[in-house]
């Protein structure tokens, strides 16, 4: 009989979130609603592409759901958006006029002119 062992890796989540995006989710947490348990992305249809990206509170896991346990607090990727979004960064931008979430999504083909929304 053979000892054989079985190696595990380490499986990468399906976004990357920058130091930015890490800090404005702490930010967000320190004045959650007493009931949030982290913040969650998804990707509701909406928008002249077809997807728009959404941050969102959020009170319960849900089962097929990321969870990216961040410094600041958990970060949940929609189960239902995980397949549009391999591979992108996240990241929190502000400057002089404006503030907000900006994604780097190498599955998306296209983009509505404003930035609001986009396609895959």
């Amino acid at each position: 009989m053979t000892d054989t062992k079985t190696k595990t890796r380490e499986i990468p989540a399906a976004i990357i979130l920058t130091p930015g995006a890490e800090q404005r989710i702490a930010d967000l947490m320190a004045k959650a609603p007493d009931d949030a348990i982290g913040v969650k992305l998804s990707t509701p249809r909406r928008g002249c592409s077809g997807l728009a990206y959404s941050v969102d509170y959020v009170s319960e896991e849900v089962p097929f759901d990321e969870k990216i346990i961040t410094p600041g607090g958990v970060f949940y990727v929609d189960g239902g958006s995980v397949l549009y979004l391999i591979g992108s960064t996240m990241d929190w931008v502000e400057d002089d006029f404006t503030a907000g979430f900006v994604f780097e999504n190498p599955n998306a083909k296209g983009a509505c002119g404003c930035g609001e929304s986009f396609t895959v």
